[in-house]
C-alpha cells in the first residue's frame, strides 16, 4: 500500500484532471451513504470524527476518517485533519493511504470550478475571494482553470493574510486586497466565500445582474455567509440534495426567516451536468452555487490521484 503525502496531492492531481473525473463521478453516480458522525468525549473537551465511505458499483472503494478537535486551537495545531483510504475494487485490496486535508482542500475548490464551468459567464473574468484560510489560493487556482479569470479581488478580516495571498498570484493576476466589500461584489463576475462565518458578510442587494455566487464556508445549519435576499435574487443550485437539506446554514436559515424554500432550489450539481435540467437562464442571470461537500467528491479526487501517481511496484 502506499503512503501518499500532501505535497504529493498537491504536485499530482492537476486542476484540469480532478475536474473533468468529478464531472464524470457526478453524472455517473456512486454508492455513497450519509456520513457517520461520533462525538468523542476527550480529557480536554469535546471532538468529533466523521466517517465518509463511497464506493464505484463495480470499481475503487474509499472511505475519508476526519477528526474535528475544536481545543487544538489553543495549541497551534489545525483543529481538522484526515486520511483517505483508497482500495481497488476487485478484490477490495487497501492500494493508498492518502493525506486527507490536501486532498479536501483540492477537491473542494474542484467541485466549486466544476460548477463555475456549468453556471458562471463564460467571459467572467474578474474574481472576489472571500476569506483567507488554506482555501482561498485553491479556489484562486481552480476557477482560474475553467475561466478566464484576469483579476482577483481579495477581501478577509485579516488584511495582513490577504495582502499575503495577493502577493502569491500577482504575477499570474491584477491582485488587488478590497476593503469596501459591497464595491468589490458588484465589480466581481464570480464571487467565491471561503470562510467559517455565522453572520451574513454578502448581502443581495449588492449583487449585480451576470454574478456567479459560489458558497463553500458554511458546512453547518448554524453557519452563514449570504443573507436571504442573495438566495431570493439568484438561481439557486447545489452540490447535493441531501447536503443541503442537512447541512447548508445559508439555505437552512433564509428557509428559517420565511425568506426562501427548498423547492426553489433549481437542481442539483449532477442535474445539471447531465443535462436533465438546465442551468444559468441568461447573460443577466445571477446564479448560486452551495456546496457543503460530498463523499463521491473525495473518491473521485482519490482515484483521479491514484492514476495520476507514477507506476508503483505493489
Amino acid at each position: 500500500m502506499q503512503v501518499v503525502s500532501a505535497a504529493e496531492v498537491a504536485q499530482h492531481l492537476t486542476w484540469q484532471g480532478v475536474i473533468d473525473r468529478l464531472r464524470h463521478t457526478f453524472v455517473n453516480g456512486v454508492e455513497s451513504p450519509p456520513r457517520h458522525h461520533h462525538a468523542m468525549h476527550r480529557p480536554d473537551g469535546e471532538a468529533t470524527m466523521l466517517l465518509m465511505p463511497a464506493w464505484e458499483a463495480a470499481g475503487y472503494i474509499g472511505v475519508k476518517m476526519v477528526n474535528v478537535f475544536p481545543q487544538n486551537a489553543e495549541h497551534g495545531v489545525p483543529a481538522i485533519s484526515g486520511l483517505y483510504l483508497l482500495s481497488e475494487g476487485k478484490h477490495g485490496q487497501p492500494l493508498a493511504c492518502i493525506d486527507g486535508s490536501e486532498l479536501t482542500r483540492r477537491r473542494t475548490a474542484a467541485a466549486s470550478a466544476l460548477a463555475a464551468q456549468a453556471l458562471a459567464n463564460e467571459d467572467a473574468d474578474t474574481l472576489l475571494v472571500v476569506g483567507t484560510g488554506k482555501l482561498a489560493p485553491m479556489v484562486i487556482e481552480a476557477h482560474a482553470s475553467v475561466r478566464p479569470i484576469k483579476r482577483v479581488l481579495i477581501w478577509g478580516r485579516n488584511p495582513n493574510k490577504a495582502a499575503a495571498i495577493a502577493e502569491e498570484y500577482a504575477d499570474r493576476f491584477a491582485t488587488q486586497v478590497v476593503d469596501a466589500l459591497p464595491d468589490a461584489v458588484a465589480e466581481a463576475d464570480i464571487i467565491s466565500c471561503v470562510t467559517l462565518s455565522t453572520q451574513p458578510i454578502i448581502k443581495g442587494e449588492w449583487l449585480t445582474p451576470g454574478t456567479h455566487v459560489d458558497l463553500i464556508g458554511a458546512f453547518r445549519p448554524q453557519m452563514r455567509e449570504t443573507d436571504a435576499a442573495c438566495l431570493g435574487r439568484a438561481q439557486v443550485f447545489v452540490d447535493t440534495y441531501s447536503g443541503a437539506k442537512g447541512e447548508a446554514g445559508d439555505i437552512l436559515q433564509a428557509i428559517e426567516e420565511g425568506a426562501f424554500q427548498f423547492d426553489a432550489i433549481q437542481a442539483e450539481l449532477a442535474e445539471v451536468l447531465s443535462g436533465a435540467k438546465p442551468g444559468r437562464s441568461g447573460k443577466e442571470a445571477i446564479t448560486l452555487f452551495k456546496s457543503v461537500g460530498a463523499s463521491l467528491e473525495d473518491l473521485a479526487a482519490a482515484i483521479e490521484l491514484w492514476e495520476s501517481l507514477p507506476k508503483h511496484h505493489s
